[in-house]
């Protein structure tokens, strides 16, 4: 019987401390299973990547080339897994695990809106390395796996990145993380922390497709001024990374009220160092005249925050709802 296994990992959303994980800094973060990438590996006589969405080079007109552009970007997820597997072959050589010589044809699929900050790509590296850990019954420990999806995007793809979204798809629920910089630097790991998610006050996330950008992009503009040791740029990402230690703390306190403040903190504070298009912004204060705290979930493109109330969600879903955003409760556990 043809076997088949599958690996699977869930959207991720910045609470705390963005961007900071790319600077040694400290970041509280959530997975958010509403949203899931898989990948499926088919027994077979040959190793194959078929196409899946967003891989295919043919187009039934310029409309539609232009719309799959836009959703998927120039690359689909063949990349991400053809990376992800030679990554995983170079770890299992320099850690002495031996490959059967069977292989597979693996496949695929993200319901993750695209481009939205959310760790789409992380998601579908981290499902592969998943899925050939378990074709191959080779076990990777759960705070080497972060590292060895991150190698995947970084080091074969070129993707400026970060631990955070590979950390919160591999420890699942809320995760603290504080990547000081001298521990990275000699472990290729910081410290993880799980939170109990039964501490969160109540969330939203809102995003909208069309704000869609490759997050290497949008944040290579912190990276050429803290590279170049601009002053303020470098004091300004500390004190994020601090406001994901005080949000931990306030978590820890059952202290809700000092969490929301900080989420807006981290907004403010970031808007400084890096450029806000419109439309992002009104996302933030759109939710923010509700009375919701908002700040991004990752690179753009996506926002959570806090609400108080059932009366406020609806408020939120409506006044989002108007600016062509779509509002999820997230699912954390």
């Amino acid at each position: 019987m043809t076997s088949v296994i599958e690996g699977i990992a869930y959207a991720r959303a910045g609470l705390l401390g963005n961007p900071s994980d790319g600077y040694g800094g400290k970041v509280l973060a959530v997975i958010v299973r509403n949203f899931a990438a898989r990948v499926r590996l088919e027994e077979g006589p040959v190793l194959a990547f078929p196409p899946s969405a967003g891989d295919e080079d043919t187009y039934g007109g310029i409309d539609e080339f232009i719309a799959r552009i836009g959703l998927y970007g120039y690359y689909g997820s063949i990349r991400l897994v053809k990376a992800a597997f030679r990554t995983f072959c170079a770890y299992c050589r320099e850690s002495g695990a031996s490959l059967p010589r069977r292989v597979f044809a693996a496949r695929a699929e993200s319901g993750i809106p695209r481009q939205v900050g959310l760790g789409g790509s992380s998601a579908i590296v981290t499902a592969a390395i998943r899925a050939f850990m378990a074709f191959y019954e080779v076990a990777v420990p759960l705070d080497v796996l972060p590292s060895i999806v991150l190698a995947a995007e970084r080091d074969e793809l070129d993707i400026n990145a970060g631990l955070q979204d590979r950390v919160a798809q591999a420890y699942e629920g809320c995760v603290y993380m504080d990547f000081d910089a001298d521990l990275v630097r000699r472990t290729g790991r910081g410290r993880y922390e799980r939170i109990d998610t039964k501490l969160l006050p109540p969330l939203y996330l809102a995003y909208k497709p069309d704000l869609g950008k490759v997050s290497g992009r949008v944040l290579n503009e912190i990276r050429v001024k803290f590279d170049r040791g601009d002053a303020y740029t470098v004091e300004t990402i500390g004190r994020i990374a601090g406001l994901a230690e005080r949000g931990r703390d306030a978590l820890l306190a059952g202290d809700r009220e000092s969490f929301h403040g900080l989420m807006d903190e981290n907004f403010d504070l970031r808007r400084t160092i890096m450029t806000i298009g419109r439309d992002n912004l009104e996302l933030v204060e759109t939710a923010r005249r509700i009375g919701a705290s908002a700040t991004f979930a990752g690179s753009g493109g996506s926002i959570i925050g806090i609400f108080r109330s059932e009366a406020q969600w609806a408020a939120l879903e409506a006044a989002l709802g108007r600016i062509g955003a779509a509002v999820v409760r997230p699912a954390v556990d």
